[in-house]
């Protein structure tokens, strides 16, 4: 009985082997028939099969890598800028002078006008107009007469002929507060490079602007109003305190202006001598200490106020030096900065000689031979 279970198993397993074969053979005849069908009625080419042996189909294609983000600028794309003003281009005209040298930088000379923007060298304090070359500090040195003859010449041919009184009270009561609200707001920084711009831009509207100066600047008005007929060619009219009436010309063609390239950001000021040393010319370290403690306790001649006018400081300060050699402004709330300029300004306007800034305070002195100076220079 167990060897017909056997057989039985047997015979089973070799059918199963048997009717798996036969159905293999009849699917690879029903594939051969189909390909054949395709090649016929489409003229069909199967693709060569994968050759393992090529070394470069076991490589995978690499995808070339995704170029790195950069966020739009608006320096891209810019044509470099060819300017034939004749001046030297500085972020700030009347707080600055090329009569004094720096002795150092406090950044690298990058150009505030913004890279390959203009043909003109920054030397870390201005771009100077006669040598493009020049890319050290030492190059600074003062303007080529020849260009300030230029800006004459152009400025007498833009003003015309003078104007009369009549042309004059007109223009000043066409500036009035109540008649227009425009307006040039000059500030700490003084008479800035791309205040020129917005000057002209005033201009296209109408034929004189506004002017409003207020802080450091108004130490010397004079200094401010030369500038401003140097710098545009124009001629200021009209002055009352820190307001000036600025007036474009008789033959100031708007169509015709120059092209100011525009700074981008302020460049830091370079660095400057110190302006107070540590024992004063002629004194011995002992009598410098005295002084300086003096000079705090004298009473203050006066206190200047934040953004204020500070036309009258130097007649004040020269006639109380008749009185007294030493001589203390009360700079409480102003910054540090802003105090240390007008010092300087006083130094080269009275003369004087600086001797303390301490507690917010400036103390100068007039010095061993002083001699008063007739005229106070506030005439326009």
């Amino acid at each position: 009985m167990s060897l017909i279970r056997r057989l039985s198993r047997h015979n089973s397993s070799s059918f199963a082997l048997l009717t798996r074969s036969l159905h293999g053979a009849s699917s690879e005849e029903t594939v051969s028939a189909s390909s054949s069908r395709l090649r016929d009625h489409y003229n069909f080419q199967a693709p060569p099969p994968p050759d393992s042996e090529d070394p470069n189909f076991s490589q995978k294609k690499k995808k070339p890598p995704k170029p790195q983000y950069r966020p739009p600028s608006s320096l891209e794309g810019v044509k470099k800028m060819h300017s034939n003003l004749p001046f030297d281009f500085r972020f700030s005209y009347t707080e600055s002078s090329s009569s004094v040298r720096p002795i150092g930088l406090r950044e690298p000379k990058y150009s505030p006008f913004g890279p390959d923007r203009l043909n003109r060298e920054w030397t870390g304090v201005c771009a100077p107009a006669v040598d493009t070359k020049v890319e050290t500090v030492e190059g600074v040195e003062e303007e080529d007469p020849k260009l300030e003859e230029k800006r004459r010449k152009e400025r007498e041919k833009i003003q015309g002929p003078p104007l009369s009184e009549a042309e004059r009270k007109f223009l000043v009561e066409l500036c009035q507060r109540n008649k227009t609200k425009r307006q040039i707001n000059l500030g700490r920084d003084g008479l800035t490079h791309n205040m020129l711009n917005d000057i002209y831009n005033h201009w296209k509207h109408s034929e004189a602007v506004r002017v409003k100066c207020l802080g450091v600047p108004t130490l010397d008005m004079n200094n401010v109003i030369f500038h401003l007929e140097d710098k545009t060619y124009g001629q200021v009219v009209s002055k009352h305190c820190g307001t000036l009436v600025l007036y474009r010309g008789r033959n100031y063609d708007p169509k015709k202006r120059p092209k100011i390239p525009l700074m981008l950001w302020k460049p830091h000021e370079p660095v400057y001598p110190r302006l107070i040393k540590t024992t004063i010319d002629g004194l011995t370290i002992e009598e410098t200490k005295s002084m300086r403690k003096k000079g705090l306790a004298v009473p203050a001649l006066t206190k200047l106020a934040k953004n204020g006018y500070y036309g009258s400081l130097v007649p004040m300060v020269r006639d109380a030096f008749l009185v007294s050699e030493l001589v203390r402004i009360d700079c409480l709330g102003l910054e540090k900065k802003d105090y240390k300029k007008i010092g300087a300004k006083l130094r080269d306007l009275v003369p004087c000689i600086l001797v303390t800034f301490d507690k917010e305070q400036v103390v100068i002195w007039r010095g061993k031979e002083y001699k008063p100076i007739e005229g106070d220079g506030e005439g326009l």
